[in-house]
C-alpha cells in the first residue's frame, strides 16, 4: 500500500481506539491486532467468550431463480443440497483447479444466497461472481460496505447469545437465521474460525456499536487478529494467502472433502478430476517443532544436504497445546505422522516432526 492510499475503517474503529487496541494495516483496513496480548486473548476464547471485529470480510448476495445454480457453478461443494437456513464451507477455483478463495455459502432462502469471502479477495471474488452472473436470472449485490460482521466465539457463546436473543442461541451448527437483535435486523450464523462454538453476526453498520457494547457488557472479551490466527492454526483452519492461494489446489491442501466432482458442473471441475486421477506430489501437513525455534510462514523445509524440499505456510506458538506448531507443504513421502524433517529458520536448521491434526479439538 502506498503512502497515498487511505486505510478503510470498520464501524467499530472508535471502539477499538477507546480500548487501546493496537491497530495495523490488513487487507486495506486498519484492524485491531491485539488488545491485552495474544496469549490472554487466545485463552479467553478457549475458556470463555471473545468477540472479533471481522467487518473487513466480504458479503455477496445473490437473489433470483438462478441464485443457487450460479453459486453451484462457481464452487466445488454442492449448494443445491442445502436446506434453507443452512451453510457450507467450500472453495472457489479457476479453470486450472487452483484456489481463488475459500468461502462460506449460506442459503438464505429458496432463491437467496449469501457468499462470505476473505477481505483480501473481496474485489477479485466480487468481480468473478458479477461476471458469471451476467445473462442469468439473478440479481448480484456486493453489500460488504453495508454490513459489520462480529464473531462471537468460545464455550460461553451460546450462553451470551441466549441472554441477548434466545431464538438465535438455538441455531444448529452451520445454520443461520434472520431476525431482530437489540432492535436491529441482523443475520446470525452458527459459524466461526476458531475451533470453538460460536456465532457470526451480520448487522447493519449502525448496529455494530450497540451489538459490540452489549457483548462486552456480558463479559465477552474483545479479541484481535493476532489471537484469531493462533486459534485458527490450532484448529487447522486454512488461511488464504498462506496455506492456500492460486498456486495450490484443494487436494494437496487437504480440502478434497469439499470437492464434489460428481454432483454437478463447476468451474475447475475438469482440471480437478485430472489432478485426482493423476495424483499430486505434495501435501499440507501439521507439524510441531522438536528443536528450539518457531517456524514462521515462508521458512524453507530442507533435506540433509540443505536442498529446499518444502515450505512452511503458517507457524506460531500454540497457546493451548503448549508447543510451537505450524503447517507446511512437504513431499508426500514425508507426510506420515511421526516423520522428522528440518526447517531452516533464518539460516539455522531446526528439527520438526509431522503430527496429527487438528492440533486442538474442542471438548464435545
Amino acid at each position: 500500500m502506498s503512502d497515498h492510499e487511505t486505510l478503510a475503517r470498520t464501524p467499530l474503529h472508535a471502539a477499538h481506539q477507546a480500548l487501546g487496541a493496537r491497530l495495523v494495516p490488513f487487507a486495506g483496513f486498519e484492524m485491531p491486532v491485539l488488545y491485552d496480548g495474544i496469549k490472554a486473548e487466545h485463552e479467553a476464547v478457549r475458556t470463555g467468550a471473545g468477540v472479533f471485529d471481522v467487518s473487513h470480510m466480504g458479503e455477496l448476495f445473490l437473489d433470483g431463480p438462478d441464485a443457487v445454480a450460479l453459486a453451484d457453478s462457481l464452487v466445488t461443494n454442492t449448494v443445491a443440497k442445502l436446506d434453507v437456513g443452512q451453510a457450507l464451507y467450500t472453495v472457489c477455483c479457476n479453470a486450472e483447479g487452483t484456489i481463488l478463495d475459500d468461502l462460506i455459502v449460506y442459503r438464505r432462502g429458496e432463491d437467496a444466497i449469501l457468499i462470505v469471502c476473505n477481505a483480501s479477495n473481496r474485489a477479485k471474488i466480487s468481480a468473478h461472481v458479477a461476471k458469471h452472473a451476467e445473462g442469468r436470472d439473478v440479481a448480484f449485490d456486493d453489500r460488504s460496505d453495508d454490513y459489520a460482521l462480529l464473531a462471537l466465539q468460545g464455550p460461553r457463546a451460546a450462553e451470551v447469545m441466549k441472554a441477548l436473543a434466545p431464538e438465535f442461541a438455538e441455531l444448529g451448527f452451520f445454520r443461520l437465521a434472520e431476525g431482530e437483535l437489540l432492535g436491529h435486523r441482523c443475520i446470525v450464523a452458527r459459524t466461526g474460525y476458531t475451533g470453538e462454538d460460536g456465532f457470526e453476526i451480520f448487522c447493519p453498520n449502525d448496529a455494530a456499536r450497540p451489538v459490540w457494547d452489549a457483548l462486552l457488557e456480558q463479559g465477552v472479551k474483545p479479541i484481535g487478529l493476532g489471537a484469531r490466527d493462533t486459534l485458527r492454526l490450532e484448529a487447522k483452519l486454512a488461511l488464504y494467502g498462506n496455506d492456500i492461494d492460486e498456486t495450490t489446489h484443494p487436494y494437496e491442501a487437504g480440502l478434497g472433502w469439499v470437492v464434489k466432482l460428481d454432483q454437478g458442473d463447476f468451474l475447475g471441475r475438469d482440471a480437478l478430476r485430472a489432478i485426482k486421477d493423476q495424483g499430486w506430489e505434495r501435501k499440507l501437513v501439521g507439524f510441531k517443532m522438536t528443536g528450539r525455534g518457531i517456524a514462521r510462514a515462508g521458512c524453507d523445509v530442507v533435506d540433509d544436504a540443505g536442498e529446499v524440499i518444502g515450505r512452511v505456510t503458517s507457524g506460531s506458538p500454540g497457546p493451548t497445546v503448549g508447543e510451537n506448531i505450524g503447517l507446511a507443504y512437504l513431499p508426500k513421502s514425508l507426510t506420515k505422522v511421526g516423520t522428522p524433517f528440518i526447517v531452516d529458520i533464518r539460516g539455522k536448521r531446526v528439527s520438526a516432526e509431522v503430527v496429527k491434526t487438528p492440533f486442538y479439538k474442542r471438548p464435545s
